[in-house]
């Protein structure tokens, strides 16, 4: 059999629902091909959303039109803003999904997409003329003729499971690897290698005891993923639990150190740093008496739980034992242990900021295929790989954002730019702009330009535009508002802030450390009639106008910085210069510049081992 598509999307994870999505709403016939129609966003880990800079992303991918954030948001079983206390570039949203509903509620997603088909099978070659993919063929003998090809094949290819001395091939626990497109992809000329990620042991809730944890409820409030309005979480909510380990624990899973695939040599490929197994944490932190773990629901009434922190590939004897020695595990019974795996992935640097190939034309690759690990950054990725196959098929302008536009900018920028060494993992340190890429304005940053493309559609930007109208009014009333020194003593004096000696305007009352919008709301009548007046997202706007009245001169200062260091990325090199032929360049950066063809002396900056005296050559190369 043989069809024809616009684009096939092989894998249906997070990178691959978001990319097959993103296609087929903008309009091109896209095909999603999966070894399992029932494993749909599967979360392979833990079953949760989001995060310290991750929450950030699954925000644009929303923002833009993109489905993980409304998928999170349908299933959630609880949902907590990580580090309020913190300025707002650090707040970071996060969930915790009932796994199998995030899986109904993906596929009944696709399904429900115009323009978008299901396949189940495995694809086994893509199909290659003149340097440019044409289409894929599958291990039930079907090809699928197509102007574009998206790989998210996740941790599938050559997959390889440990537990201990055991070695079982697959992409996860139970479930088939997949053979044969590396071996092809190498031979067209791409560099590949072996990475490693792990999870941990699967728990029976019915045997633990949680009187002897501390309890750890969700956030009860307005925040949610998504920037479309509708109902509140629809999912009961749960609780997860914080536990921790003990030097019993310790010398346990020391002792099976020498059965440990990561320690015994079994393993060779590196794992996250940020992410660590156990074992690797006893090793590392020998001198800690003890780390702290977090249970976790699987659903909302699933009696099997998650243990956030002890990921690891130990024999399955060795996690037991060490298990049951942790307070509250002392009866524990679990479903399955944990695992290490073992996958390839292709060298990111092999990949333009759209994630096309360079090698091979209309072949795009997106999340951990790219070395990346977790569901969000597979997801940005899949969305940006979407909408730019689409581009390539239909004609325009390439999709790109920039560092100072998106997290997922950043993401993209630094596989593309310095490659990985080990799993890539988001954090708000990568972002030098992370005030300007704050979770609560993805939809001001983003939401407009996907709008252009005809990706974000009109309810969205409806949504926007009179957000925008609220927030704005806000911010003009507070900051023209007189207030007479009585009213402002007032409030002042029941908070035990020092009172004013003349009148001011609200703004300034604001602005002080202690004050928040909402006490002025409390405390103004004619603000609290204004705030009234706002039928919908209330909330969202008020924070909004807060956010943006309070850090003002934070953002404006980061802006202009980031226009400075924008000029760079406007002047263009990629084809103007022979880097073999500059030899006052160190032979480092000639290497490294040959081997990345960086677009803009921007993206030049940024590469590993370019120092500030080699952009300079270039700036004279090209005349500047």
């Amino acid at each position: 059999m043989e069809f024809n598509y616009d684009i096939v999307v092989v894998g249906a994870g997070h990178a691959g629902n978001e990319a097959a999505c993103a296609a087929a709403n903008l309009g091109s016939k896209t095909v999603l091909i999966t070894m399992d129609m029932n494993k749909i966003g599967q979360m392979s880990c833990n079953p949760a959303i989001g995060g310290i800079a991750k929450g950030q992303i699954v925000r644009e991918i929303d923002a833009m039109g993109g489905q993980m954030g409304i998928v999170t948001d349908m299933t959630a079983i609880q949902f907590r803003l990580l580090n309020r206390s913190k300025g707002p570039a650090m707040w970071s949203p996060r969930a915790q999904s009932d796994r199998e509903a995030f899986i109904r509620q993906w596929k009944r997603t696709i399904e429900n997409t115009e323009n978008l088909d299901l396949w189940q099978d495995t694809v086994c070659e893509l199909i290659v003329k003149d340097k440019t993919v044409c289409g894929v063929k599958t291990s039930l003998g079907v090809t699928f003729h197509a102007k574009c090809v998206i790989l998210t094949n996740g941790t599938f290819l050559n997959g390889l499971l440990h537990i201990g001395k055991v070695q079982i091939a697959g992409g996860r626990i139970s479930e088939p690897a997949s053979y044969g497109l590396t071996e092809q992809i190498k031979e067209l000329g791409f560099t590949t290698d072996r990475m490693k990620t792990g999870t941990p042991v699967r728990i029976d809730g019915r045997s633990v005891d949680f009187s002897k944890m501390s309890k750890q409820d969700g956030d009860n409030d307005f925040h949610k993923f998504s920037f479309l309005d509708f109902k509140p979480r629809p999912l009961q909510q749960r609780s997860c639990w914080i536990t921790y380990t003990n030097t019993t624990t310790h010398n346990i899973l020391r002792d099976g150190l020498v059965d440990s695939p990561l320690y015994n040599g079994q393993i060779k490929s590196i794992g996250p740093r940020y992410c660590p197994s156990i074992e690797t944490k006893i090793v590392t932190f020998a001198e800690k008496e003890k780390h702290q773990l977090f249970l976790e629901p699987e659903g909302e009434n699933s009696q099997e739980y998650y243990l956030n922190g002890f990921s690891s590939s130990l024999p399955m004897d060795i996690q037991y034992n060490a298990l049951r020695t942790i307070e509250g595990f002392e009866n524990a019974k679990i479903y399955r242990p944990g695992y290490a795996i073992e996958y390839d992935f292709f060298d990111p640097t092999q990949l333009t900021h759209t994630l096309e190939t360079k090698y091979i034309k209309n072949l795009f690759f997106a999340g951990q295929i790219n070395g990346t690990t977790g569901y969000e950054e597979a997801g940005g990725q899949g969305l940006i790989a979407g909408i730019n196959a689409h581009i390539n098929c239909h004609g325009g302008k390439e999709f790109i954002l920039a560092r100072d536009e998106a997290y997922i900018g950043v993401l993209i920028d630094d596989l593309v730019t310095k490659g990985v060494d080990e799993p890539y993992r988001m954090f708000t340190s990568r972002a030098e702009y992370r005030i300007l890429l704050r979770q609560d304005d993805a939809d001001m940053r983003l939401t407009e330009k996907a709008y252009n493309i005809g990706l974000a559609k009109q309810d969205r930007l409806n949504l926007l535009t009179e957000k925008k109208e609220k927030r704005n009014e806000l911010i003009e009333y507070i900051r023209n508002k007189s207030v007479k020194i009585p009213e402002a003593n007032s409030m002042l004096e029941s908070i035990g802030s020092s009172p004013v000696k003349h009148g001011c305007k609200m703004i300034d009352l604001l602005l002080r450390p202690e004050i928040n919008i909402n006490l002025l709301i409390n405390h103004f009548g004619e603000l609290k009639e204004k705030i009234d007046l706002i039928d919908n997202r209330k909330e969202e706007i008020i924070e909004a106008t807060e956010i943006q009245l309070k850090y003002e001169g934070y953002i404006a200062r980061e802006q202009l910085i980031a226009n400075k260091l924008k000029r760079l990325e406007n002047i263009k090199i990629k084809g103007k210069i022979n880097y073999d032929e500059v030899h006052s360049l160190s032979t480092e950066a000639r290497q490294k510049l040959k081997k990345i063809d960086p677009e803009t002396i921007g993206q030049a900056s940024r590469i590993s081992g370019i120092s500030p005296s080699d952009i300079n050559i270039l700036l004279i190369m090209i005349g500047r």
